[in-house]
């Protein structure tokens, strides 16, 4: 179980959205699409694994890595210790992501995060995000103009400069800087005492971070799903989340 012939399974994280009338659960097609892509079969795992004891680390046994996607929801501030309400909140995916990301930092799954993804990886691991960047007046703008066509939202409009001999250097095989997308109104203010920084936008806000002492634990701000097979970046990033997902597939063999 947990790969379907030779290629390894992926749990992937959904959103709550309501489907007509109806409460329902979503994950866009651009992530599902990067993971095939790249080597991978999706699940897309849903807010009910948190609903009884046991059900999410037995659901767990049979995949291979953990893919924590973009959304339009913001975690609920008071899990980074602010108060206040969050407008766009979704409680039962901020529970499935922090009981995944438990689970797979206990297993050493392999975990790959993009946007919230990445600032649940940062709260769950005991960090706090500005809640609204463009209020902060620290950081030049970094979300999308949906005014524009998705093509235009989603273009590169910023550098980002990994960290020398970092993680995410050594996966690309490079320290220069590349462009990418922005997308996101809120960003890392700390990252606890347990992640390392990865990369940095030129205004400073933290872009990259992975978690250390774990095989494969990356987590991005940007939006490398989108059109991944166009872009040598992103490519990069979902093979080598890929690969790692297949080699801990194989030492998790009896």
């Amino acid at each position: 179980m947990g790969i379907i012939f030779d290629k390894p399974l992926i749990g992937v994280v959904m959103c709550q959205n309501f489907i007509g009338s109806h409460a329902g659960q979503t994950v866009h097609n651009k992530y599902l699409d990067a993971i095939v892509l790249a080597g991978g079969v999706p699940l897309p795992l849903p807010h009910q694994l948190m609903q009884a004891p046991h059900l999410l680390e037995n659901s767990m046994t049979v995949l291979d890595g953990i893919l924590l996607t973009g959304s339009p929801s913001n975690i609920e501030p008071w899990h980074y210790g602010e108060d206040g309400r969050e407008a766009h909140a979704d409680p039962a995916r901020d529970r499935l992501a922090f009981g995944l990301i438990t689970h797979a930092t206990g297993k050493k799954m392999p975990m790959f995060g993009i946007c919230r993804g990445l600032q649940e990886l940062v709260v769950a691991n005991g960090g706090a995000l500005h809640r609204q960047l463009h209020m902060t007046h620290l950081f030049q703008e970094h979300r999308e103009d949906d005014a524009l066509p998705l093509e235009k939202q989603y273009a590169p409009v910023h550098d980002v400069l990994p960290e020398v001999d970092g993680m995410l250097s050594q996966l690309l095989g490079s320290a220069e800087p590349f462009a990418v997308n922005s997308l996101h109104g809120q960003g890392i203010r700390e990252t606890g005492p347990l992640l390392r920084v990865e990369a940095r936008a030129p205004d400073g806000l933290i872009e990259a971070v992975s978690l250390p002492k774990h095989p494969f634990s990356l987590a991005v701000q940007w939006h490398p799903e989108w059109h991944s097979d166009r872009d040598p970046i992103s490519r990069r990033l979902f093979t080598a989340f890929i690969h790692a997902a297949v080699c801990y597939h194989k030492e998790k063999q009896p």
